[in-house]
C-alpha cells in the first residue's frame, strides 16, 4: 500500500463502475490530454491493500503524452464488489480473467501495468490470454514470492484479521508501518489523506486480503513462461525495495529481454514517490510499441 496515494482524480477523469462479464468494477478513466495526439490505451492494478488512488498521480503527465488511463480496483479492494468471507473468488486465475473482461469491455487492446502483487495479476492475465495486451509492465513487482520480512508481515496480518476487525487490525498497522513497505525508509512526506487510507483499508474485503496475501507469500517464479511470450516487457522500480529486492528485479529483467528502469529516490511505489519521472519511462516504454487494433472475430 502507498501512503501516499492521492485521492483527488484529475478534473476531466471520470470514476465509475466498469461493466463486464463478470460483475463491475471500480475505475478511474482519465482521457488523452487535450491538443495531444492519441497514443493508446493502458490499464492499470495496484497492489496488495492498495487501490486505483494509486495511480492517480500519472493520469495526468500521461495522458498529456498521448495515453488514455483506466486504474482499476480489483475484485473486493475498496470500491469494488466481493464476497467478504469467500477466498475462492479471489483464486489468482479468477482474478487474471477479471482482468481479461475488463480489457475486454474497454474494447481496444492495451498496454497493462500492474504494480507489485497488480504485477503478478497481470502477468497470470497474459499467461491466460496474450492477444489483448501490446505490452505488460511490471512495476517493483519480482519473479516469485515476496521476501522473508515480508512473508513475516503478511503472517501477521492474517493472523491478526482471523482475531480482529478491520478497524481494530489497521491502528496496529499504523504502529508498523503496511506489509509491502515494512523495512523501507519512511517516506519524506505523510498521506495527504490518512482518513481516505482508512476508508480504503475498511472497503477493502478480508477475504480478498487472505487470499491476495497467501498468493504473495506462495508465488512461484513464472519468468521462464512470460519471456516464451516474446510480448514487449518492461521491468520498473524505485532504487530501494524490500518487498522484491532491486538485484533480483535486474536479473529477472534480463531473463524477458525487457527493458528495465530503475526511478532515482522512489521506493516500493515510484508511481507515488516520483510520479513524473516514472510517467516518463512508462510513456518511452510505450511509444517504442505502438497498438495495432484488436483482430476482428470471424
Amino acid at each position: 500500500m502507498s501512503r501516499n496515494a492521492a485521492f483527488s482524480p484529475p478534473p476531466d477523469a471520470r470514476a465509475y463502475r466498469l461493466r463486464t462479464a463478470r460483475g463491475e468494477f471500480a475505475v478511474v478513466d482519465s482521457p488523452v490530454a487535450d491538443g495531444a495526439a492519441p497514443r493508446g490505451v493502458v490499464v492499470m492494478l495496484p497492489g496488495f491493500t492498495g487501490s486505483k488512488e494509486d495511480f492517480t498521480l500519472l493520469h495526468r503527465p500521461l495522458g498529456a503524452r498521448g495515453y488514455r488511463t483506466v486504474a482499476v480496483d480489483g475484485r473486493g479492494q475498496y470500491e469494488s464488489d466481493g464476497p467478504e468471507h469467500d477466498e475462492a473468488v479471489y483464486a489468482r486465475p479468477e482474478l487474471a480473467r477479471d482482468v481479461l473482461v475488463q480489457v475486454a469491455a474497454l474494447g481496444t487492446r492495451v498496454h497493462l501495468v500492474g504494480h507489485s502483487l497488480g504485477g503478478q495479476i497481470a502477468r497470470s492475465a497474459v499467461l491466460l490470454d496474450q492477444a489483448p495486451f501490446v505490452s505488460l509492465t511490471l512495476m517493483s513487482s519480482g519473479p516469485a514470492r515476496i521476501s522473508e520480512s515480508q512473508r513475516q508481515r503478511v503472517k501477521l496480518l492474517r493472523d491478526g484479521l482471523d482475531t480482529m476487525t478491520m478497524a481494530q487490525v489497521w491502528e496496529v498497522m499504523q504502529t508498523m508501518g503496511p506489509p509491502e513497505e515494512a523495512g523501507a525508509p519512511a517516506p519524506a512526506h505523510g498521506p495527504a489523506d490518512p482518513e481516505r487510507l482508512r476508508e480504503r483499508w475498511l472497503g477493502t474485503r478480508p477475504a480478498q486480503l487472505l487470499a491476495t496475501g497467501h498468493q504473495l507469500c506462495t508465488e512461484p517464479d513464472r519468468v521462464a513462461e512470460l519471456a516464451a511470450l516474446a510480448l514487449p516487457c518492461h521491468v520498473l522500480s524505485g532504487t530501494y525495495d524490500d518487498t522484491w529486492p532491486v538485484p533480483l528485479l535486474d536479473e529477472m529483467a534480463l531473463r524477458l529481454d525487457a527493458r528495465r528502469t530503475v526511478v532515482t529516490g522512489a521506493e516500493h511505489s515510484p508511481n507515488t514517490d516520483r510520479p513524473l519521472p516514472t510517467a516518463r519511462a512508462l510513456a518511452d516504454f510505450w511509444d517504442d510499441h505502438p497498438a495495432s487494433p484488436l483482430p476482428h472475430a470471424p
